[in-house]
């Protein structure tokens, strides 16, 4: 990057602007970090308010991307770049998109257009880098959409983005939604209500996933509480062997979700 100014100064408005995307400040924004994450938000073509470029940044290819994306474009001297910076070895850009909106209707009209006829409730996932691989694994089996609770972590945490590689950016996201709205949007959009549990279900395999579903899937810690449970029409389950007494979450929603995927494949 040539005749360019270079921000020096600890002060600069934008680089503040930047450190408060970074630590939550400001839920407007998103903070990305690096350049495949970057890239990935140019891709979803959310609006890029701010990218920042270290001095020592030189891949010309992807400064010409986020170039055309982003609404200003500054260079930052490295040692003011690394202070700002979430990761312990940055790779020298950043860019602050807006954050997506998401809510029923959003998730009700993707639905509508999804040949994977699957939302995703994620009650009170704690995890953000769970989340974010949920939501990557989501998009790649093409479902319509994701809730999360309230409670839950931030689908657009720094932790979250680099685990979800985009795909919070790109799939539509209710979040924090109250359970008992959860519940109302499953009835009104005519949704089968599927919870995965650890015992006294039926194997995910023999379940018809053809049929426009929500899937419920509880916490890392505590699972799906009996009281949301009741709600279901069915319960699911995944056979494990060697008295191994449950999965990861995120394995788990995947697991279930290929399934959901190979069945609509097949039909």
């Amino acid at each position: 990057m040539t005749n360019r100014e270079v921000i020096r100064s600890k002060d600069n408005a934008r680089l503040a602007y930047a450190r408060a995307a970074r630590d939550g400040r400001s839920l407007d924004v998103i903070f990305n970090e690096g350049k495949r994450q970057c890239l990935e938000a140019a891709r979803a073509n959310v609006k890029i308010e701010l990218c920042l470029f270290a001095e020592g940044f030189d891949d010309l290819e992807a400064i010409d991307k986020l170039r055309s994306s982003s609404v200003t474009c500054v260079v930052v001297a490295d040692r003011l770049f690394d202070s700002i910076a979430e990761t312990k070895s940055p790779q020298g850009v950043i860019a602050i998109a807006r954050r997506p909106s998401g809510n029923a209707g959003l998730l009700a009209a993707s639905l509508s257009r999804s040949s994977v006829p699957m939302i995703v409730f994620l009650r009170e996932i704690n995890n953000p880098s769970n989340l974010g691989a949920i939501l990557r694994t989501a998009e790649a089996a093409g479902v319509a959409g994701v809730i999360t609770s309230s409670g839950s972590a931030d689908a657009f945490s720094p932790k979250a983005n680099r685990a979800a590689l985009g795909a919070n950016l790109r799939i539509p996201i209710w979040e924090k939604a109250d359970p008992t709205e959860v519940i109302q949007f499953a009835k009104e959009n005519e949704l089968l209500i599927a919870a995965a549990v650890v015992s006294d279900a039926v194997d995910y395999t023999s379940t018809d996933w053809q049929r426009p579903t929500m899937l419920m899937l509880g916490s890392e810690a505590h699972g799906l509480s009996d009281e949301l449970a009741a709600f279901a029409d069915i319960r699911v389950t995944i056979p494990l062997m060697n008295g191994v007494e449950s999965l990861n979450l995120a394995v788990s929603c995947g697991v279930i979700l290929f399934e959901v995927l190979r069945q609509n494949r097949l039909s």
